[in-house]
């Protein structure tokens, strides 16, 4: 299968590299970025083709990762339709849920396979903590995913570049419907920057939410109270602890296989199967109007 690669950022380069290093799986045709000079410097990098505009690089692929800003992910999108190329879109899907439905629609009527990018999901650590939890009874979840500020950031919402992870794995572990929510947060240059939400679902599990670029350290950590156990997860350093009565299990994961690496190969093996999507369209709409909600509701100082 022949790949591409639309945006030559960190993640885009993170995707580059990934690929190259599935070459059993699929081939890198090369790469796109509207920055030529960033794009060839990343291109002589790597050794591969840099395109001179996205047109030509869907002409020679089958599929391809789009890792721009949001705000251009519906026309390349559109235009990936247009070619006829199987596409995994960063998160958020797009801009607005609007724009979201009718690129799945004619994705869908094409049979374009339309994969959203949430890597955490295909974090195993967060599979192992899935079958943990399989057999308890979740009292309430407490998630931490926090960062220090970063000038490259100064317009990014908070809550669509580091929240949307947990509300994903939220849904993942939960399993259920949320019924009722709270939010409260502070932006700047109105843009959230801090957000911290409070949620109860159908099944009465209490779960707290905060994300925040205002941190003096990178946090990745959930905290998860249930009736027989008390598990802390800390996704920095792969590791779950489950504190039952006197008992203390320590999981500690090696990282053998990388998220990254794993979502690749099911876009990949989706497309060659001829399979729904893991993260598929429907789930990136149902989450992006979930994150608009919420900013929203901060912008507006409404709880």
């Amino acid at each position: 299968m022949r790949v591409g690669v639309i945006g030559i950022g960190k993640m885009g380069e993170n995707h580059l590299r990934t690929y190259l290093s599935l070459d059993n799986h699929c081939q890198l045709v090369g790469i796109y970025d509207n920055d030529e000079k960033k794009g060839n410097e990343v291109a002589d990098k790597y050794k591969v083709k840099q395109f001179n505009s996205i047109e030509n690089l869907l002409k020679s692929v089958d599929a391809v990762s789009i890792a721009v800003p949001t705000e251009f992910h519906y026309e390349i999108g559109l235009l990936c339709v247009q070619y006829n190329v199987h596409m995994l879109m960063e998160k958020p899907v797009t801009d607005s849920v609007e724009q979201a439905k009718d690129l799945l629609h004619k994705a869908n009527r094409t049979g374009v396979k339309f994969q959203v990018g949430h890597i955490e999901l295909f974090n195993p650590l967060i599979s192992v903590l899935a079958n943990e939890l399989e057999n308890e009874k979740i009292i309430g979840m407490d998630f931490h995913r926090m960062s220090p500020y970063d000038e490259k950031n100064r317009n990014v919402d908070v809550v669509k570049d580091l929240m949307i992870h947990d509300l994903y794995i939220l849904e993942e572990l939960l399993k259920d419907k949320i019924v009722e929510s709270y939010t409260l947060g502070k932006t700047l240059e109105n843009t959230p920057k801090h957000a911290v939400v409070i949620t109860r679902s159908s099944e009465g599990v209490i779960a707290k939410l905060t994300a925040s670029f205002k941190s003096k350290r990178k946090i990745r950590t959930i905290q998860i109270l249930t009736e027989d156990a008390f598990i802390e997860v800390d996704i920095l350093n792969n590791n779950i602890r489950i504190k039952r009565d006197t008992i203390t299990q320590n999981i500690k994961l090696e990282n053998n296989m990388l998220p990254l690496s794993i979502q690749l190969l099911d876009f990949i093996n989706c497309i060659k199967l001829d399979k729904i999507p893991s993260v598929s369209g429907e789930d990136g709409i149902r989450t992006l109007k979930t994150t608009n909600e919420i900013s929203n509701a901060i912008k507006k100082g409404i709880t």
